[in-house]
């Protein structure tokens, strides 16, 4: 299982981002997809979780309105589409998932891409 996240960046105050997230090694259809992330000094925070056809979504509360998780099951790919960008944005956002093998749940997570929200 392999998840590489990428589309991370500098962005000003107010601007917007779309992270992706290419998985590989699974069944990517069959799961569904979450997006995380980590500020410094600060614990690791879902933002949001997609199904595995897209058509459900759950935000964190505090996530609501400025962020958008997608998929593309064709393409293995999990997006998030980040808006209104604030300094307090600023974090290693991860993407991750739980994958059922043999019987057994095992917790992947992508090695993490850096947003930074400064102007």
């Amino acid at each position: 299982v392999q998840l590489v996240e990428s589309g991370g960046g500098l962005v000003q105050p107010g601007g917007s981002l779309r992270l992706s997230c290419a998985a590989s090694g699974f069944t990517f259809s069959s799961y569904a997809m979450s997006w995380y992330r980590q500020a410094p000094g600060k614990d690791r925070e879902l933002i949001a979780t997609i199904d595995t056809a897209g058509g459900r979504t759950h935000y964190a509360d505090s996530m609501k309105g400025r962020f958008t998780i997608s998929r593309d099951n064709a393409k293995n790919t999990v997006y998030l589409q980040m808006n209104s960008l604030k300094p307090e944005d600023t974090a290693v956002y991860y993407c991750y998932a739980r994958i059922s093998s043999l019987s057994r749940q095992f917790d992947y997570w992508g090695q993490g891409t850096q947003v930074t929200v400064s102007s």
